[in-house]
């Protein structure tokens, strides 16, 4: 019983590690953004990424469960130096993604205390050494990213519930969009499953030992979970703002997000914000840290032997560079587009493996699964390709 006590703890925390990695402070400013700029039509881009998101996840847990191997492990074995190249990219966009959180921290600190954002940064990046301080990290991690996690869900429903979005015209836009806004589709993407978070749960399954094909069925589950825990901030989230945003009022560029708390609720609203947006930013740094580095251990022995001290110089990194660089907002939207980019890359790799017995044995991956995701693979590329089209040409 405490062996599957202690189990569930762990699927749970994969779960929430995923989600609450996505649900960081670019994922409250990039939702804001959309529907400042686009209305009820973000509704259809928030779709469209969700179901890309559940191929994706899907696909790249279950190749990690039944190979019992990290991502960049898995890509050196689909083709040599493919894991190298993956996890530098993983680990550049986990630290643009990173800089953004500490920026969020600061902004959340900044709206409930009216603290400095210099100093507000360097408290969050203080916050989340001090988590990997600890002998514990992993399941004070665990448990950390369930309560905020919890906290954001409750504190979002209760202002979505105050603004009064036009729910009809919501669901109808959500399936009969007024434009194809494909830089907002890949930057969504990139924000919810791009980049590092993808693997975050993935990879904290293997570290706590829980993998092989006997394990699938609960891998699966702990998968879908913080899919759906992310799925249900976004659209509270998207409603919240719609719900603003349809009277007329218009964002504040530089704190969309604050802007539309505010507008709702006053000053009480704002407060909310700055909770929700620091709980975000906080779990972040930790997921964002937690796993960029995991993509590094098997490669790099300085890593491995000093893993915790690693993750440590990355959140104290990107402290660094957010408190003399800023613009926190701005590099948050700017994050979800970096991680988007290498969506296509490590998914076409995870595919790969799955038909691989060197990697994955007899284990034989779905083939609905196989053919959906390449058909992300290709989408997201197109998209990719397209985006950068459209940010050169303004």
């Amino acid at each position: 019983m405490k062996e599957n006590s202690k189990n569930l703890s762990i699927l749970l925390g994969a779960a929430f590690l995923m989600a609450t990695s996505a649900i960081g402070p670019g994922f409250l400013t990039q939702t804001a953004t959309y529907t400042g700029s686009l209305g009820a039509t973000f509704g259809f881009v928030i779709l469209i990424s969700l179901l890309f998101s559940a191929i994706a996840q899907l696909n790249i847990w279950r190749v990690i469960c039944v190979s019992k191997l990290r991502g960049q492990d898995i890509a050196n074995k689909v083709a040599p130096g493919l894991g190298y190249f993956i996890a530098i990219l993983v680990a550049i966009g986990g630290l643009v993604f990173n800089i953004g959180n500490v920026g969020g921290a600061a902004i959340g600190l900044q709206a409930i205390f009216g603290m400095d954002i210099k100093f507000g940064a360097a408290i969050g990046g203080i916050l989340g050494i001090l988590i990997f301080i600890s002998k514990k990290a992993g399941s004070v991690m665990d448990r950390l990213t369930q309560v905020l996690g919890a906290l954001m869900i409750v504190l979002i429903l209760v202002v979505a519930v105050m603004t009064q979005p036009p729910i009809g015209q919501a669901i109808q836009r959500t399936f009969l969009p007024e434009s194809l806004p494909l830089v907002a589709i890949i930057t969504l993407i990139g924000g919810t499953v791009g980049g590092y978070i993808t693997f975050s749960g993935g990879h904290r399954l293997v570290d706590a030992g829980i993998v092989g094909e006997e394990n699938l069925s609960q891998v699966n589950r702990s998968a879908v979970m913080g899919m759906g825990v992310a799925a249900i901030v976004r659209v509270l989230l998207f409603l919240a703002v719609l719900g603003v945003v349809s009277k007329g009022v218009a964002l504040d560029a530089a704190d969309p997000a604050g802007s539309a708390f505010q507008q709702a609720l006053g000053t009480t609203g704002y407060k909310i914000f700055g909770i929700v947006f620091l709980a975000a930013a906080l779990s972040s740094i930790v997921g964002a840290a937690y796993t960029s580095i995991s993509f590094l251990k098997t490669l790099v022995e300085p890593v491995r032997k000093n893993e915790r001290l690693w993750t440590i110089i990355f959140i104290a990194f990107s402290t660094l560079v957010l408190i003399f660089v800023g613009q926190p907002a701005a590099i948050l939207v700017f994050a979800g587009t970096v991680n988007g980019f290498i969506l296509p890359i490590m998914l076409a790799a995870m595919l790969l493996a799955s038909r691989k017995k060197s990697i994955v044995g007899e284990y034989k991956h779905s083939s609905v699964l196989y053919w959906l995701g390449w058909v992300v693979v290709i989408l997201t590329s197109i998209m990719v390709l397209r985006s950068i089209y459209l940010l050169i040409a303004g």
